[in-house]
């Protein structure tokens, strides 16, 4: 193969050839699908319909739904498609848009997360500066940032991998077009990629949870201070769900990204991979829903109406 000109499609060879763990992965990711999108749009529109519910938690809430529904709908319908096929395949122009799609996506839910950060810190450590510091206009100033910065990031990522070749059969060890295997088909020198990939993972990962963790490290300062165990509880509990979800997109997607690729394994990576991009968008609504009485409340004023 001469150049990047001559590509037609690369063929996954994630999970199974197995015709009947095929079957049985479509199901299990099809529900998971179907219960990523029934949840972040019911978390949309019960934000959306429940008054008591525009704060700006709730409205950095709202984008990381809708960034969860994205994110979803850019990995699951492909592969739900190639576990029904006998070969797993896509375009040339599919995997670098679905390639470029993930990491917008993954880089605009972590500043999200840490714009919810922030906001917590200033309702729990100056509660009485809280409706002016928090204002509608830094509201949407750090939604747009966190958009911005998803785009740079895969713009940054993307663009160099059109000078790559790519040799054999074309195939990925993966599931989905995510740079680190992508790198790992090409018969080029992808020395300046990975340079390029693990610099930007540290720069605009750390850029997102640095202000996670001191955001948290004030917090907890402030709720140890609290006299009586239950204001302590009441503090931490506005917490509690925030810190699940940055957890759970942190060890994974940083470990999927910056691990030594002499750990690096197609199974190790498939479930990293499966984690943050189909698990997590899933678990982000009942993680939230179940833990936040605000929500449950205002779920339950839905269905009492009806």
């Amino acid at each position: 193969m001469g150049n990047k000109t001559d590509m037609s499609e690369f063929i996954f060879l994630g999970l199974s050839n197995d015709p009947q763990l095929q079957i049985f992965f479509f199901l299990v990711f099809f529900a998971i699908y179907l219960i990523t999108l029934s949840g972040n749009i019911t978390i949309i529109l019960v934000i959306r319909m429940d008054p008591s519910l525009y704060t700006p938690m709730y409205y950095f809430l709202s984008h990381l739904s809708f960034v969860d529904i994205c994110y979803s709908s850019d990995i699951a319908p492909k592969l739900l498609m190639n576990l029904l096929m006998k070969q797993k395949t896509i375009s040339f122009t599919g995997c670098l848009t679905q390639m470029f799609s993930s990491l917008l996506l993954s880089v605009t839910e972590v500043f999200i997360l840490s714009a919810m950060a922030y906001d917590r810190y200033v309702a729990v450590c100056h509660p009485l500066h809280y409706v002016v510091t928090m204002n509608k206009a830094l509201c949407s100033y750090l939604v747009m940032g966190a958009w911005i910065m998803g785009f740079f990031f895969a713009i940054i990522n993307t663009v160099p991998t059109f000078n790559l070749q790519f040799c054999a059969l074309h195939e990925i060890n993966h599931f989905s077009c995510e740079l680190p295997p992508l790198l790992k088909s090409s018969c080029s020198d992808t020395f300046l990629n990975n340079i390029i990939l693990f610099s930007s993972v540290m720069i605009f990962g750390l850029g997102s949870f640095i202000p996670t963790l001191v955001s948290y490290i004030h917090i907890i300062s402030t709720i140890l201070m609290i006299r009586s165990a239950e204001g302590r509880r009441k503090a931490f509990s506005t917490c509690s769900s925030h810190l699940i979800v940055v957890g759970l997109l942190y060890m994974t997607g940083m470990s999927q990204y910056m691990k030594p690729s002499s750990i690096s394994s197609m199974t190790l990576d498939e479930i990293f991979s499966i984690q943050y991009s189909i698990l997590t968008p899933m678990l982000n609504p009942i993680i939230y829903s179940l833990k936040n009485k605000e929500v449950k409340r205002a779920l339950g004023k839905i269905f009492r109406k009806k």
